[in-house]
């Protein structure tokens, strides 16, 4: 059912025990029993994938294993690849590790990944966010013995409005833009967050149009079920300037400062939603308008939340602020350790390096923060070599 990897040794370090579901090695996170790799970033015979974001599902691979709703924007993004599906809950089992996948609450199809072997288990948790948004199964605490987290939020200052007070912020913002005659543009990653806010605004407002990058995206949701508003292409017919100016425009980061932006002139107010608009300057470093505090990643609060609902004594911290939470943990007696991966270069870098300086640091680690020591990163290779600095979203 798959073929074997050649093995390689396990990096010494003192936070990896004999037996572990889960180690770091060159190509990724690697499940030892089973032989199989959770989001790795480098070729490997059989993945399991948490969601379709670039910087978590890789071309490559022999074999993929992935939530249902993860089939359409996996086949698009990495074209024809060998894909097994699972719905949530459901359990397979592949050598002795019985493997199922539960709601992130992410994007579309995200999932955390449960391993149980020997009376053991770890989850892994992929990118997660633990408010409900309407756009994919809401995020659902696992229990387990072990638990390897994401930290791209890290830090006490992250803290997300409410859906009903953003969208009361941005239905404002448009609102505002339509009675001044004005174009109201919005940047937004193509995938997740701009399903999101098409599913949050208030289409009355007037019409929406949308880059070419986000309409196949649409389409993914649309089929699994998740209610859009209808949405235009600035070629179709009918889109004139008139319409313009009554529209709310979403484009990805990517667009910014080109041909495409331009063709709206002078008269259109600029926006960018993200969870980098929390730090103060972001908005002004982005050169927009206006920005809007949203993240399809836990908050401060969330993680916390979210790592005492699995129950674990054990947690991993993957990317983002990584010495922070572990320390937190730590603090409160959890055995706490980081992982050395290459999470973080999402699609589309959604804020300058200058808004999120501590991403630029090894393992994400702000400067006022203290490292992790290399003895304490499982995961890590001899000589303290790590892999690229994480993204922004």
């Amino acid at each position: 059912m798959m073929r074997c990897m050649q093995q390689t040794s396990t990096p010494r370090s003192p936070a990896v025990r004999s037996g572990d579901l889960v180690v770091a090695r060159p190509e990724g996170l690697y499940c030892p029993p089973g032989d199989f790799y959770i989001d790795p970033w480098k070729p490997v015979g059989r993945a399991v994938i948490t969601h379709a974001h670039a910087d978590h599902a890789r071309v490559g691979h022999g074999h993929y294993l992935a939530h249902t709703d993860s089939a359409g924007t996996l086949r698009a993004r990495l074209g024809d690849i060998t894909l097994q599906t699972l719905p949530y809950g459901e359990a397979i089992l592949h050598h002795g590790v019985r493997i199922s996948l539960h709601p992130a609450g992410h994007v579309l199809g995200s999932a955390q990944v449960r391993l149980e072997h020997g009376g053991r288990v770890w989850v892994a948790s992929g990118d997660y966010k633990t408010e409900p948004d309407g756009t994919c199964a809401p995020f659902e605490p696992v229990r387990c013995d072990t638990f390897i987290t994401e930290s791209t939020f890290g830090l006490p200052i992250y803290r997300w409005p409410t859906q009903a007070a953003l969208f009361a912020e941005i239905n404002g913002w448009w609102r505002r833009n339509v009675e001044e005659g004005r174009t109201s543009v919005l940047l937004c990653y193509a995938f997740g967050k701009a399903q999101r806010i098409l599913h949050g605004v208030d289409a009355g407002i007037g019409p929406i149009v949308v880059h070419g990058a986000i309409e196949p995206l649409n389409a993914v949701y649309r089929a699994a079920g998740v209610a859009l508003p209808p949405t235009l292409r600035v070629t179709d017919p009918g889109v004139d300037a008139a319409l313009l100016k009554r529209a709310l425009v979403l484009a990805p980061p990517s667009a910014q400062g080109t041909p495409w932006l331009r063709r709206f002139g002078n008269n259109h107010s600029d926006a960018f939603a993200s969870g980098w608009m929390q730090l103060r300057g972001a908005r002004r470093r982005r050169g927009v308008d206006r920005g809007f505090v949203m993240s399809d990643h836990a908050d401060w609060p969330g993680l916390q939340r979210a790592i005492a609902g699995t129950g674990a004594e054990r947690v991993f911290v993957t990317h983002g602020s990584v010495a922070v939470l572990v320390r937190w943990l730590t603090e409160h007696g959890l055995q706490a350790q980081g992982f050395r991966t290459e999470y973080g270069e999402e699609d589309d870098d959604g804020a300058p390096a200058e808004v999120h300086p501590h991403l630029r640091m090894k393992d994400g680690v702000p400067p006022e923060s203290p490292a992790v020591p290399a003895a304490e990163a499982p995961g890590v290779p001899e000589g303290g070599e790590g892999p690229g600095t994480p993204g922004s979203r």
